[in-house]
């Protein structure tokens, strides 16, 4: 099987085409059709992360974050961890594909599984793109719950290092959002279908004020909010393919610390 097969099974469960139009899902560098012999998951691609690949046998990683992200490409050289990464991976014959605003966008991607995480019920898209696809998830807890307890739960879930949030309403939690990633641009749709928390990541300080005590927007971190994009790839692809080993990464690819 070939990385473009394997890409292929992907994107039947997260289309490409329904990427961001700023996004760059898809193959980030190609081994010209050799069969592929392991894949490692990833939520990014870094230097460890290859070097992981090298010394599982996987010549496949497949990401959420997409390796050439934001970046006008003119040169190969060792300038940063991209072009690193990108030369070390092309000398090892390791294909790398990225599923990222596509894999946030359909019902089963990212927000989808920090719903199943939380144990939300009556779930669906938060911001519809069509009758399939969008951005956000929205649901309900099986009983309503204490902001201070839920909020805590969140914490003890995604592992988070800390968790910022907006003042509390003193109720209980009953309907929560969430959007995987840089959400906060879904905060006046996660108040207009009656949120009472909404969790996402990436918040400005001033974007704090803007809940107006309507519901908790709730910032856990943009690496603890994807984590489990990994387990989503793994059940796609082990569905259809048992020939080889199919593992997660071993690394901690988070780039922000806590003191």
């Amino acid at each position: 099987m070939t990385a473009k097969q394997i890409a292929a099974i992907i994107e039947e469960f997260a289309p490409k085409n329904i990427q961001e139009s700023w996004d760059n899902a898809g193959m980030q560098t190609d081994n010209d059709g050799k069969e592929i012999t392991g894949i490692l998951l990833c939520l990014d691609v870094t230097e460890a992360s290859i070097d992981e690949a090298i010394s599982k046998g996987c010549n496949m990683i497949v990401s959420h974050h997409p390796l050439f992200f934001g970046t006008k490409l003119k040169c190969i050289d060792n300038s940063s961890y991209v072009m690193r990464c990108a030369k070390k991976a092309i000398k090892h014959d390791i294909a790398i594909y990225s599923a990222h605003t596509n894999m946030d966008k359909v019902s089963g991607g990212v927000s989808g599984r920090m719903c199943q995480k939380l144990g939300l019920e009556n779930v669906r898209i938060l911001e519809d793109d069509s009758t399939e696809y969008g951005l956000g998830m929205i649901g309900e807890l099986p009983e309503p719950a204490d902001e201070v307890t839920f909020l805590q739960s969140v914490k003890d879930i995604f592992g988070c290092k800390a968790l910022k949030h907006s003042a509390l309403l003193g109720r209980k939690a009953k309907k929560v959002a969430v959007c995987g990633g840089s959400g906060v641009f879904l905060l006046d749709k996660a108040i207009s279908e009656g949120a009472d928390i909404f969790i996402t990541a990436d918040i400005k300080y001033h974007d704090f004020f803007k809940p107006e005590n309507k519901l908790v927007l709730c910032d856990i971190g943009h690496f603890e909010s994807e984590q489990y994009t990994k387990e989503i790839f793994f059940e796609v692809l082990s569905k259809k393919i048992d020939t080889f080993a199919i593992q997660f990464s071993e690394k901690d690819t988070n780039p922000v610390f806590c003191l």
